[in-house]
């Protein structure tokens, strides 16, 4: 088994398994309002299929024991994270990001040299997200702005997930107002058909492999615009998942990322 070690590298917080080989390092990003360990089960199925290659899970800026950050736009937080992938020594790494870590990974590979981005579960059109949130504006904005995440929360499908993984997700402190507000800033505030061009913009930026990972078969208007934007995009359904196919079906996913 591997041996998994509590890591700062630049201002984020990380667990640390593997050694350096030839392959390209995985990098895990996990959600908004979660943390590093939620890919556990993840890293038990590489430390058997893959126990060699160098994995390291980062907790995303103001998320358990990484500190704040002056700003939460995902262009800004991936500079953060390129630092501290330079100071861990990951040339070219594989990116995964579940939700606005999948956004996250996205952007990061549009910016800087990458051996391949995974993105579970997080479309990149914001669609009727943005919808849905300027409608709750008013409740995050205020004191109950808890009531917005739970909404969210339930909407995520965790029934679906074995005990253990539901068990894992409640484990996570929920975001606080700071952190809502300033990850969903951007959606907040810009058109849709900006956030559009910028994502279109970083696909077309990215020279390595895409997978995008989700639990229900893509709208076909969808699929179609992420083909086209990302030609040889690989689409991977993993069903029965709800918003978490990397805790529903760890094992599929080690095995994808470990090929």
């Amino acid at each position: 088994m591997q041996t998994i070690h509590l890591r700062y590298y630049g201002d984020l917080a990380a667990d640390s398994a593997g050694t350096t080989d030839e392959r390209p390092p995985l990098v895990l990003l996990h959600g908004l309002g979660f943390d590093r360990h939620q890919w556990a089960p993840m890293l038990q199925e590489l430390a058997v299929l893959d126990p060699d290659r160098r994995t390291v899970a980062f907790d995303l800026p103001g998320h358990l024991d990484s500190p704040a950050q002056p700003s939460y736009d995902l262009g800004d937080v991936a500079d953060v994270l390129h630092g501290a992938v330079v100071e861990a020594g990951l040339h070219k790494p594989v990116l995964v990001g579940h939700s606005i870590g999948g956004a996250l990974a996205t952007i990061y590979a549009g910016k800087y040299p990458t051996g391949g981005v995974v993105n579970v579960d997080q479309p990149l059109l914001v669609g009727p997200f943005k919808d849905v949130l300027a409608q709750l504006e008013p409740t995050l904005r205020s004191p109950a702005y808890g009531e917005v995440w739970d909404r969210m929360l339930a909407g995520m499908g965790i029934e679906q997930l074995p005990q253990a993984a539901q068990e894992l997700i409640h484990a996570s402190t929920p975001p606080t107002q700071e952190l809502l507000l300033g990850y969903w800033r951007e959606v907040l505030e810009s058109p849709a058909e900006v956030l559009k061009a910028k994502r279109e913009a970083d696909l077309h930026a990215i020279d390595a492999p895409y997978e995008y990972v989700t639990a229900n078969e893509p709208p076909a208007p969808y699929r179609q615009w992420l083909e086209a934007n990302k030609p040889g995009v690989r689409i991977t359904v993993l069903p029965g998942s709800g918003h978490f196919p990397h805790l529903a079906h760890a094992g599929e996913l080690a095995k994808l990322l470990a090929g």
